[in-house]
């Protein structure tokens, strides 16, 4: 039975081909050779979960930090007074948030790491200091909008429902 298990557990490992070698020389030295592999234990299977546990964090993280360069662009970008443009970014922010949340249903037990949490308590300051600059953007656009709309207002009033008392100043 041992027998039939190594045999089982032999393969031909593969060479990584080397582009710069002609085919000839290639042929020549891509000798394959049979490999002994180990055999797996509840070890190997446990690393094999933390190994895809990894790479869901790593997933997760690259998600948010995709999603926190965005928001930190369009803040930079504002509190710069560049030209920006809104359609774009709003865009990018939503299809980035739809991702982060997809991500954090499907993963929520991954919500108790460490490095995750440190990483959304820093998406949310950033998210809170682009939502300021925003604000205070969208009042100053009002604030002209109201002083264009009563410049337009004036210009083509002439009077004539406007009481004296206002014509005057009194």
């Amino acid at each position: 039975m041992q027998a039939q298990d190594s045999a089982a557990a032999m393969v031909i490992e593969q060479p990584v081909a080397d582009t710069g070698v002609t085919t000839t020389e290639a042929a020549a030295g891509d000798a394959l050779l049979p490999v002994l592999l180990p055999v797996v234990s509840d070890e190997a299977v446990a690393d094999g979960a933390d190994a895809a546990r990894s790479d869901e964090v790593r997933g997760l993280l690259a998600a948010i930090r995709r999603l926190e360069s965005i928001v930190e662009e369009e803040t930079v970008a504002l509190a710069t007074r560049q030209k920006i443009d809104f359609d774009d970014f709003s865009a990018r922010k939503s299809r980035s948030m739809l991702e982060f949340v997809r991500l954090m249903r499907a993963r929520m037990h991954l919500g108790g790491d460490v490095e995750v949490t440190e990483e959304i308590q820093r998406l949310r300051e950033k998210l809170e200091r682009n939502r300021s600059i925003l604000e205070m953007h969208y009042d100053a656009v009002r604030e002209i909008a109201s002083v264009i709309v009563k410049a337009i207002k004036e210009a083509e009033s002439d009077g004539t429902y406007t009481g004296r008392a206002v014509q005057d100043g009194t």
